[in-house]
């Protein structure tokens, strides 16, 4: 047994090695498999995904419209004409457009804009830059965009391309310079970092191969969350069992026991941290979008690889290292324990002195930001505020919407039976908001009908013209129509999130609550770190309601905007009351639950902080993609893990127990333990 502990670490190193040997360059190359149409993001029950199916089944669909538009305010000019047309030609015979290039047609009410539509064949992302290059040479004066869903598909491809570099560098960076302040040492974020690394190496790996091999599907959103739930996760577990490997060198002279030492003394926390993080994101396969349901796996595989290198990597470095890890502030054996003359054994003094003054305190000074939860607007928002920085598809379908029915470019879809093409045509033209309809195709019985709304295809007006275009071809008696096209899409995204929402919180909750009954041997605690942690998320997007509307100005968010705040505050928030309970339960055994939760609060403090604010700050490099969701994600999740660290489980959680005593254990033995808390708050003999 002793030459394997000998051997054992050199074993873990070379081991993950060549994982990260093997796995690193699968980090850059899951861009590769990711998928980025929001069309695929839909269940297979939604009315807009049946029309798409159906499509099918005419010769000339399965393309991706790109409109090219191109404006002269003064007026259009023949040389313009011919360069569209020219243009035209070399598009049509081009192979990256699919058969069906549409002539150029002029703005009907107004001579400074022409339009023509070009279905892209193959990856939109890569056809769109090939259209964009050809119309580069465009007369002077004359603005050309490609816009329409192609066009976004491509935007929206170029904003997720920074993710391989500039979201690993910005998080890099970020951790790289909190570590050298919370360990005040060169080598040892270098240790962390690395394992951290190797954890995204393998965690690249295992994605790309199950994207590749068509069992999970990616996209830009879940490739960054699991960059950074890596990075982040990595480093939070890492900071508690270097801070514990501290304490241990302290008190043993070996370095192979102190860490075996500390590896038991947190691999529980750390395991069920793990565990609540892994299983609250799972929580998302009960999504109906496959956007979210695919989101669940791809995040849980990025927790497990942090767990894993968290917890065989980190080990096994450390004990090569030993004391020279930590230079220039090497702890030796028998030297002082500072934790409890630092600011976390003032505050637990503050704790131990009115415990029941903090907790109604900070419960009302959270509660006073949840009061303003109803202000946070999710009901969806356009495709095209979807980012930051102004993109050419946007431009251009401002200069669409100015000249042309805002929906050209983008039809709604109508697919019904073709013996009833007359009734739903007259149904379709009769809906206010629509434009112009024609048929457009029939196949194996079936009509294809295309509608032109007045409305941008993404915008509000759209959305309420779609369904009242569905209400009026529902009711044409045995058509069967179906309603499709990109804006239906939208719809039944912003619909689908909606239930997606209603249906994850419930579960989510009941699923971390039987986690932590099972971790803490009781039901009284769970449902008061529950508790606390509802509030904090409440707060939290009382916050955000008001910073995103009154500070940044957004549009408003998608449904699962909350729905992924939620799911990942409420698991990784609860992940620092694991920390802290853990060893308040561990103290107890000793200490009685009044001195056992201060002296869990001094000695978990720093390191506890400290892993809130790497995951804040992880997090935050979000914002540097120019995409409304994700830039709402960082801001959400970085302030409420500040909120839940800086707050509740510093003050709010610690207060409560110590005021509830020794029943918040119950119906556990250790609520009916030996000791009692006496006049002094020593534990006493019973």
């Amino acid at each position: 047994m002793r030459p394997l502990r000998r051997f054992l670490p050199a074993l873990l190193l070379l081991v993950w090695l060549a994982v990260g040997a093997v796995g690193g360059p699968y980090a850059g190359m899951l861009s590769d498999v990711a998928e980025n149409d929001s069309a695929a993001f839909l269940p297979t029950s939604a009315e807009s995904t049946e029309v798409q199916r159906l499509q099918r089944q005419f010769a000339d669909t399965g393309a991706v419209p790109a409109v090219v538009v191109a404006e002269r305010p003064e007026g259009i000019t023949p040389a313009d004409r011919a360069f569209l047309e020219d243009a035209r030609s070399r598009l049509a015979d081009a192979d990256v457009t699919a058969p069906g290039v549409s002539p150029v047609l002029p703005a009907p009410a107004d001579d400074a804009a022409l339009r023509l539509v070009a279905p892209v064949a193959g990856d939109p992302g890569e056809s769109v830059e090939r259209i964009r290059g050809m119309l580069a040479r465009a007369p002077a004066g004359l603005d050309v965009y490609v816009t329409g869903p192609a066009g976004r598909v491509a935007d929206l491809s170029e904003a997720f391309s920074g993710i391989d570099g500039l979201l690993l560098l910005v998080a890099g960076s970020v951790v790289a310079v909190i570590l050298v302040v919370v360990y005040r040492s060169p080598l040892l974020p270098l240790l962390v970092l690395l394992s951290a690394v190797l954890a995204l190496g393998l965690a690249s790996l295992v994605v790309y191969l199950l994207a590749d091999g068509g069992v999970l599907a990616l996209n830009g959103q879940s490739q960054g969350i699991l960059f950074i739930l890596v990075f982040g996760a990595a480093t939070d577990y890492a900071l508690l069992l270097v801070s514990r490997y501290r304490e241990e060198l302290r008190a043993v002279p070996g370095r192979g026991d102190a860490m075996l030492r500390a590896w038991r003394g947190t691999i529980e926390p750390i395991l069920a941290s793990a565990g609540t993080v892994i299983l609250g994101v799972l929580c998302l396969l009960f999504s109906e979008l496959n956007s979210n349901r695919d989101l669940g796996p791809v995040a849980a595989i990025g927790i497990a690889a942090a767990l894993l290198a968290s917890t065989t990597f980190l080990p096994a470095v450390l004990v090569v290292f030993g004391r020279v890890a930590f230079w220039p502030f090497r702890p030796h054996t028998g030297t002082r324990k500072p934790e409890s003359e630092g600011v976390w054994g003032r505050i637990a003094g503050r704790v131990d002195r009115t415990p029941r003054a903090v907790w109604l305190v900070t419960t009302v000074a959270l509660l006073v930001p949840a009061a303003f939860l109803p202000q946070f607007e999710a009901s969806g928002t356009a495709e095209s505020e979807l980012f930051l920085e102004r993109v050419e598809s946007v431009a251009g379908q401002e200069v669409l919407a100015e000249y042309f029915p805002g929906g050209a470019g983008a039809p709604t879809v109508v697919i019904a039976d073709a013996d009833a093409t007359g009734a739903v045509l007259r149904a379709t033209r009769a809906v206010d908001g629509v434009a112009e309809a024609e048929p457009t195709g029939t196949a194996r019985g079936l009509v294809r009908i295309e509608a032109v709304l007045t409305a941008p295809a993404d915008s509000d007006a759209a959305l309420d013209t779609v369904q009242r275009l569905r209400d009026s071809v529902h009711a044409v008696d045995g058509a069967q129509a179906l309603v499709g096209g990109t804006t239906a899409v939208q719809l039944d995204t912003i619909r689908t999130s909606q239930r997606d929402l209603a249906v994850i919180i419930p579960i989510v909750l009941a699923v971390v609550f039987a986690v932590l009954a099972l971790l803490l041997r009781a039901l009284l605690a769970p449902l008061l770190l529950i508790g606390t942690v509802v509030l904090s998320f409440a707060a939290t997007m009382g916050v955000a309601g008001l910073v995103f509307e009154y500070v940044f100005g957004f549009p408003g968010a998608d449904p699962a905007v909350p729905l992924f705040g939620f799911v990942f505050l409420v698991a990784l928030g609860i992940d620092y009351n694991i920390f802290l309970m853990t060893r308040v339960r561990e103290e107890t055994r000793t200490k009685g639950t009044r001195q056992g939760t201060l002296h869990g609060l001094t000695v978990t403090g720093g390191v506890i902080t400290s892993a809130g604010v790497v995951l804040a700050a992880t997090f935050s490099a979000l914002a540097v993609l120019p995409l409304l969701f994700l830039a709402q994600i960082a801001f959400i999740v970085a302030f409420g893990v500040l909120l839940d660290t800086l707050v509740v489980r510093s003050l709010l959680v610690p207060a409560l127990t110590v005021d509830i005593g020794g029943r918040v254990w119950w119906p556990s033995r250790l609520g009916r333990s030996r000791f009692r808390t006496s006049h002094s708050g020593m534990p006493t003999s019973t």
